[in-house]
């Protein structure tokens, strides 16, 4: 069970401000005062009572544009990372279980493509296809997906020698059993932790590409892209392209919190158990 008092400060930070960005991302269209794409004022109006962060470089309402960009950013986010650990932890703990040419032909691909700079990879690919939102999900996912079947398969190996997965395969069971049912519940506690850091790189990765204007194409809002539209203004002592580039910095550090927390949760189960 759960004990709510036992949860540390830092966790409860990353939960509170991860639970905001979740909400504000679920229900963007009831809460947002604003359209995402309506012009309501002048360029770079400051904060007033109409508009709590002032208006964009078109004179959209500011805090609409982060209301909604939080879903798009969440919401890529999220998706490239399930393909990512979907994709990468099935390959890897296959690679590790099979063995023999198949783990060389994977992990030599794997290699293959990990040697070829991620961002611009990406920019290669995304000139080519539409910059549409399954395309940066399939894009980021498999891109992410490499660094989880390193992962994913260096745990794997370990496990596959232990007692208990050798004695599944003497009861005959097969390789999916042992995958699933064996190796996947020991292996959570990393893939816990690193699901948290494939999931902050894929918040920076889509900000790049948007900033580079190979991500969310306007009048989308995602937080990347309403750092490039409004970065002139920094000039001028306008905070409009802060604003957004805050917002990510606060959503990596808060999930960043919870995925420690969770690890350290995770480890002390297992030691628990394994002293009783």
């Amino acid at each position: 069970m759960l004990d709510i008092k036992r949860i540390p400060p830092g966790a409860w930070i990353g939960l509170v401000l991860t639970g905001f960005f979740v909400f504000c991302a679920v229900f963007a269209p009831v809460i947002a005062p604003y359209g995402n794409a309506e012009i309501v004022g002048d360029v770079w109006a400051p904060m007033s009572a109409d508009h709590w962060l002032g208006t964009d470089n078109l004179g959209r309402d500011l805090l609409s544009r982060m209301i909604y960009g939080a879903r798009v950013t969440i919401l890529i986010a999220v998706l490239a990372t399930a393909l990512a650990f979907s994709l990468g932890s099935i390959m890897g703990f296959t690679a590790a279980v099979v063995g023999g040419w198949f783990d060389t032909l994977v992990s030599r691909f794997v290699d293959l493509l990990m040697s070829i700079p991620t961002l611009i990879f990406a920019l290669v690919v995304l000139s080519v296809l539409p910059s549409n939102i399954v395309t940066l999900i399939l894009v980021m996912g498999i891109l992410d997906s490499t660094r989880v079947y390193r992962l994913s398969r260096a745990v794997a190996v370990d496990i596959n020698v232990m007692d208990f997965v050798e004695a599944a395969k003497l009861r005959g069971e097969g390789r999916g059993w042992i995958i699933f049912r064996e190796i996947l519940p020991n292996a959570l506690s990393p893939l816990v932790s690193e699901l948290g850091l494939r999931f902050i790189y894929a918040v920076l990765f889509l900000s790049a590409l948007s900033f580079l204007g190979l991500g969310v194409q306007p009048p989308a809002a995602d937080w990347g892209g309403m750092v490039k539209e409004n970065k002139d203004g920094i000039v001028f002592g306008i905070p409009a392209a802060l604003i957004p580039a805050g917002a990510i910095a606060a959503l990596a550090i808060s999930v960043n919190l919870v995925a420690d927390w969770i690890l350290n949760r995770t480890t002390d189960l297992k030691g628990g158990r394994g002293n009783g």
